[in-house]
């Protein structure tokens, strides 16, 4: 069976598998990430002083300032907190049964990220549509100054919703419904309606729900088939590590990035004409992460 390695992060689920314990975790989770949250941003401006807040507290709601961007990636690092205290306290599960066994998942990480540097390495060469090459934004000598806390960072990110939606929510939901429309779908339908934010993308936003739900299906299934986060973290590092650090569109979190589009979230005409390359892309990232894992 493709899927036969997914009982690797399934098996210890089912002891919790009830439904009833999966809406008690989300039910707890959430509050803690919130609460945990609130005390990370009270601390922010004690941390960094009033007059420095006051110089880069603009620029972190969008992340079109460095601060501002590592303040939004170290965020997630709360996440991974607040699901580790829902595992413990609702499933009795460690937080090495959501990812697999470490040796495995760390081979499978390094194979899977080989694979998506050497595709995104081969996408540089591909000419961009007319008008829209990214233009010089961050000068390199401080791209670099951050590159170690942003690298960090977006580990953080990516690594806390790979741990959320493919390690918890889908074994969990695995363990109590065979049906992969299921386990596969539902955790993909939350990490993409995460990525709802109208007041960034207007009526855009709901383009940018359909890709991330395509990114989640896409994750999921490297996840069941090889049975650790491993593939799916690589993927989701380097899809994230270019579109924040390498080319962000302009004023949405390009406070990092080395190039800025010459163009926002929230033009239409572009983001349909970037879409269907965003999708092969990903098509093409999936594929190469199954062929570099298939031996």
């Amino acid at each position: 069976m493709k899927y036969a390695a997914h009982e690797i992060l399934v098996a210890p689920a089912r002891a919790t598998a009830h439904p009833g314990r999966l809406v008690v975790g989300v039910a707890l989770g959430v509050p803690v990430f919130l609460l945990l949250s609130f005390g990370y941003a009270t601390l922010l401006p004690l941390v960094f002083g009033a007059e420095t807040w006051a110089r880069i507290s603009p620029g972190i709601e969008a992340a079109t300032n460095p601060a501002g961007v590592l303040i939004n990636l170290f965020v997630f690092g709360l996440l991974i907190l607040a699901l580790w205290i829902t595992l413990r306290l609702v499933h009795r599960r460690t937080m090495a049964s959501i990812i697999g066994p470490r040796a495995r998942a760390l081979h499978q990480f390094i194979r899977a990220l080989g694979a998506m540097l050497l595709l995104y390495g081969a996408l540089l060469f591909l000419p961009m549509p007319q008008g829209m090459d990214p233009q010089p934004n961050l000068a390199p000598g401080v791209w670099l100054m951050f590159l170690p806390l942003a690298l960090a960072g977006l580990f953080f990110q990516v690594f806390a919703e790979e741990l959320v939606f493919r390690g918890y929510l889908q074994s969990q939901l695995a363990a109590r419904f065979a049906s992969p429309l299921i386990w596969m779908l539902l955790p993909s339908l939350g990490f993409a309606l995460l990525h709802f934010d109208y007041a960034s993308f207007g009526a855009n936003a709901w383009i940018v729900v359909a890709w991330a739900a395509a990114f989640g299906l896409a994750a999921a299934d490297l996840t069941a088939r090889f049975g650790t986060l491993g593939p799916a973290t690589a993927l989701h590092f380097v899809n994230n590590f270019s579109a924040m650090l390498i080319a962000a569109p302009r004023g949405q979190f390009d406070g990092l990035a080395l190039y800025a589009y010459p163009f926002s979230m929230d033009d239409a005409a572009v983001l349909w004409a970037m879409m269907p390359l965003d999708v092969l892309i990903l098509i093409c990232g999936w594929l190469a992460i199954r062929l570099a894992l298939r031996g």
